[in-house]
């Protein structure tokens, strides 16, 4: 049976909790909490394969016309198969129904949302994501992550 999309619920936090540290501890996601993750439950999906998470990614409002693409992993073993894509396709869609005509991510994958849609743009046309975010990271001022922007029709 295939992976299916569904909103996360507070079981999934341990799960998620332990899904972004291991990126953040590689350095190529931003640490989450487990009480930040129990706070923004509601902005996540997961991918469940057989009652198991193997993959996740939520959307930030960063403004009226804008949201983000954060947290986006997937499980070791399960990597390459579109789980990826099939999260970012059920994000997008979740922006367009909540009219959100603007998509964004900072990304070292920048390959992959490539795929999916995104082109690469100037990271300093959001300045949402710089006041929101990039003043209370370690690599503000050398960051290296890539933006990339979908725009929905």
């Amino acid at each position: 049976m295939p992976a299916v999309c569904r909103q996360a619920t507070v079981d999934d936090i341990e799960t998620l909790y332990l899904m972004i540290q291991g990126y953040a501890e590689k350095g190529i996601m931003l640490p989450r909490s487990r009480k930040v993750l129990e706070r923004q439950i509601s902005n996540f999906v997961v991918a469940d394969l057989d009652g198991e998470v193997i993959g996740c990614g939520s959307l930030c409002r960063l403004g009226h016309d804008l949201v983000e693409i954060r947290s986006l992993g997937i499980s070791e073993g399960h990597k390459g198969k579109g789980v990826g894509s099939m999260l970012v396709s059920f994000l997008v869609e979740e922006a367009r129904s909540q009219s959100i005509p603007k998509v964004m991510a900072l990304t070292y994958e920048v390959s992959f949302f490539q795929k999916n849609g995104f082109q690469v743009v100037n990271k300093e046309i959001f300045p949402e994501k710089v006041w929101t975010d990039c003043v209370h990271c370690s690599k503000q001022n050398h960051c290296d992550e890539i933006a990339v922007l979908k725009i929905l029709n």
